[in-house]
């Protein structure tokens, strides 16, 4: 009897525990059905949208770093790349860049952006500061809070915090107007305050903790109906979420500080922001794939990279040192083009995800080691077929096997095998099959033949009047209004006092905190010198109010008499911007308040000033600034951005050398004014042209050992089934819009090498490999060629596992103009269609979902 009794408990257990997982399941869409509840909740799974749980694959792109008119293809690619969710933060001093004076036109238009947004159908998430860091001008801080009295940034002081309030309360208020909070209907999700506060709070003590509470309390009073987070914030007061910056959360984030609440992760880093002086950089899809992949298989819900597309930083709105190109190795590159294989990599795990979805959000968690270096992570649902595994190799260098649920697979070095039926690989880390690209800069033809430019050259000013014996900090003398000023002083040097060996020279020793120094002596130029990005603090940190820029002092050495401080005894003078800032001589109505000479002497400190003609086509136009040294660009009187070509990368190239135009900068018809600001002498004009931009040449690389692309594969209740009947290995190439292949630049079946732009032949391609591509390629727009070897006719070099490599190149399609467009047409719809196909059978599994608990409920 007592055996029965216990047997009685465990069933009933047993019972009550599949009971309430599959409530669970029910009870998100039931409750939504019956309220038709707007606004999001939480709990330890997930974000709650408007009753519903989701899986959230999010993507930074900002708004002032893009034109308007090209928010719509950025989104969209973003939509297509599997994106569901836009994370922007938002820019007050770009908004605010005088007290009381707010701008949200052009550029700044945050409520547009997150309207086209929403009309895509995804979500937002906006990060409100009011710091940002982001590489951004001061950290999106105002510089005129500089000069509030008595201020202390991001700590509990009264003007600071009376400035914060007002700023966030307006922001806030704006978007609330316009309808744009989930609770509204509207598509922002959640919201951050502050950023990365972790970094300065010690520094700060007690008033951090009490401003950090107070930031907190101010958001959540004003009843939003979104969740809001901190990121790198572990002790998040109150409600507010603590979530992962960085590159491996999966790995490092010790999860959210209580378990009701959704493991995030805001800034999965896709790439290594630049500044002038660094090499090229770029962070692996296959590691930013595994990674995503981790993350999910450990509770994760939510992951946002960051950039997914950076942009411009045009004006001077970039950080200290920091390129004018941002994160151009995101998904999206600067111009808003897919950066490929990263753009197709991750789209596809977005897809493997997607297809885990009811396991992740409604599964038990399992996890087993398989071996010393391997390890699965699955996802379970009591009572029911659904099951999705995570199979990881942690080894960095050799592949390894393992036995799953009576199953053997094979795992790459350091990869992820994604099972969303815990059964059937659909796509590995490691494993690309999406397509490559590379990027072509072209040169314009309607300019080919250089540019005639006229000159002015600021007036170097001999002795300005003051009375400090310390030069001033250049924050407070420009006022965010400019990036120069100049500062003089005098000093009497008798000619006995001047060395008379030879080989000894005098020097002048400047300790400076800015960018770069340029020094005359009575009214001759002697040089410049520049710093580095070193000075990590510049724009971000503890007490920024207080951070010191420009020259702190100045010597002379080499003097028989010693060193001469000249920061003593001698009276410095100041006098912020330039003349032909003053006149804007970059505007055409400026530059009429200045004499233009022709062939006058290159010299420091020189405005050049031409006219170009709109480059044909409709490709991405930018200029290329070879043979100059460092300055700022305007077309029509708006700022491009800052170039800097002289100071090169340990590789001896510029770090950054072409400098992107939007096309809305520029006229149809008429010519288009460029004016450049040179800071160095001896510049080659000649040098400069301008560029097309395109990513018309397009690879592939694909082993023939690989998984099937897992667009292939689709849910079909608890199972995963073919979507089609050929599910063969294939390597896809699609060109841009309205172009096709016109040739086959490379083609291999065997072992090649190399990367897309670079490809090299191995010892065992197969004869047929070129000839095989041109048949399936040419002349079309979009391709695919089986990966295996009867494809080729190959019988070489059995022993190996071979490679598909191939590049093509992409044209405009020539010829009748109507049929190319209905072409295109036609493409789309295959794809709106096979998206659509997929919206059903999420839609079908809902449905098949909630039919199996009321099945259950009945029983």
């Amino acid at each position: 009897m007592k055996t029965i009794y216990l047997i009685g408990i465990l069933l009933l257990i047993s019972l009550c525990l599949k009971a309430g997982y599959a409530k669970e399941e029910k009870d998100d869409d039931e409750n939504n059905k019956k309220t038709n509840k707007k606004g999001v909740t939480y709990d330890g799974t997930s974000l709650i949208i408007n009753g519903k749980r989701e899986l959230l694959y999010s993507g930074s792109v900002h708004y002032p770093r893009s034109t308007p008119d090209m928010w719509p293809s950025i989104i969209e690619k973003a939509r297509v790349g599997r994106l569901n969710t836009i994370q922007t933060y938002v820019f007050w001093n770009v908004h605010e860049p005088e007290q009381g004076k707010w701008d949200f036109k052009g550029r700044f238009d945050l409520v547009k952006f997150i309207k086209l947004i929403h009309e895509k159908g995804l979500y937002v998430t906006i990060r409100l500061g009011p710091f940002i860091q982001a590489e951004w001008n001061h950290g999106g801080l105002p510089v005129w809070l500089r000069e509030v009295p008595d201020v202390y940034f991001r700590t509990y002081n009264e003007p600071f915090k009376e400035h914060t309030e007002r700023y966030v309360r307006k922001i806030l208020g704006i978007l609330k107007e316009e309808k744009l909070f989930a609770s509204q209907g509207g598509p922002i999700i959640l919201g951050q305050i502050e950023n990365e506060y972790n970094a300065v709070r010690l520094a700060y003590k007690e008033n951090g903790e009490r401003y950090i509470k107070w930031a907190a309390n101010l958001v959540e009073s004003m009843n939003l109906g979104i969740p809001w987070v901190m990121c790198k914030q572990d002790n998040a007061p109150g409600n507010i979420i603590n979530a992962c910056n960085g590159r491996h959360c999966g790995d490092t984030f010790p999860g959210p500080k209580r378990p009701d609440m959704p493991s995030l992760w805001t800034e999965n880093w896709t790439t290594q922001f630049r500044v002038f002086g660094d090499p090229t950089t770029n962070r692996r899809s296959e590691d930013i794939a595994f990674a995503v992949s981790r993350f999910f298989s450990k509770n994760g819900s939510h992951v946002n990279y960051y950039m997914y597309h950076g942009g411009t930083n045009f004006g001077r709105t970039s950080a200290h040192f920091v390129t004018t190109r941002y994160y151009d190795h995101a998904p999206l590159d600067e111009y808003g083009m897919e950066k490929d294989p990263k753009y197709g990599h991750l789209k596809h795990v977005h897809r493997a995800l997607e297809l885990c979805k009811k396991a992740l959000l409604w599964g038990h968690p399992r996890f087993k080691k398989l071996g010393p270096d391997t390890e699965v992570r699955y996802y379970e649902q009591p009572g029911t077929n659904v099951c999705a595994a995570f199979l990881a190799n942690n080894n960095t260098r050799e592949p390894n096997t393992v036995k799953f649920k009576g199953q053997k697979f094979v795992l790459p070095s350091r990869s992820i095998s994604i099972l969303p039926d815990c059964k059937t690989v659909v796509y590995n880390t490691a494993q690309i099959v999406a397509q490559h690209s590379w990027r072509n800069f072209v040169k314009s033809e309607k300019n080919s033949k250089g540019l005639k430019f006229d000159m002015y050259s600021e007036n170097v000013p001999s002795k300005l009047e003051g009375n400090t014996l310390i030069p001033g900090e250049l924050y407070y003398l420009t006022k965010d209004k400019t990036d120069y000023a100049w500062y003089t002083t005098s000093i009497k040097i008798k000619e006995d006092d001047l060395p008379d060996k030879k080989g000894v020279k005098t020097i002048l020793r400047v300790a400076s905190l800015g960018h770069a120094a340029i020094v005359y002596v009575n009214g001759e130029y002697v040089g410049n010198k520049h710093g580095s990005h070193e000075m990590k603090s510049f724009d971000s940190g503890s007490y920024m109010e207080k951070r010191f820029a420009g020259p702190r002092g100045a010597s002379i050495k080499g003097l028989k008499s010693g060193e001469r401080d000249l920061t003593e005894n001698n009276h410095w003078g100041h006098l912020a911007g330039l003349e032909g800032e003053k006149k804007e001589v970059y505007t055409e109505q400026g530059s009429k308040k200045v004499k233009w000479v022709k062939n006058g002497e290159r010299k420091p400190l020189t405005w050049y000033k031409t006219y170009f003609e709109t480059p044909e086509g409709e490709n991405t136009v930018a200029i290329r600034m070879n043979g100059m040294g460092k300055g700022l660009i305007w077309v029509n009187g708006i700022g491009i951005g800052r170039y800097w070509m002289s100071f090169l990368s340990p590789t001896g190239q510029p770090t950054q050398s072409e400098y992107h135009i939007p096309r809305t900068f520029m006229k149809k018809k008429e010519k288009n004014m460029l004016v450049i600001f040179e800071e160095e002498p001896g510049v080659k004009l000649e040098a400069i042209d301008f560029v097309l931009v395109n990513r018309d040449t397009i690879c592939s690389f694909v082993e023939e050992n690989y998984p099937a692309s897992v667009k292939y594969w689709k849910r079909q209740g608890p199972n995963i089934v073919p979507r089609n009947k050929d599910m063969r290995l294939k390597s896809l190439i699609k060109c841009p819009p309205g172009k096709q292949i016109v040739s086959i630049e490379f083609a291999s079946f065997g072992d090649p090498t190399g990367t897309c732009g670079n490809f090299t032949m191995g010892k065992c391609s197969a004869s047929k490999s070129k000839e095989v591509v041109e048949k399936k390629c040419l002349g079309k727009s979009r391709c695919s060629i089986v990966v295996e070897r009867e494809t080729f006719e190959d019988k070489k070099c059995q022993d190996i596992v071979k490679t598909l490599a191939v590049q093509v190149k992409c044209e405009k399609k020539q010829g009748n103009e109507q049929k190319h467009k209905r072409e295109d047409a036609e493409e789309e719809d295959d794809d709106e269609e096979e998206e659509e196909e997929e919206e059903k059978e999420r839609e079908g599994n809902n449905q098949d979902l909630k039919d199996r608990v009321k099945r259950k409920q009945d029983h």
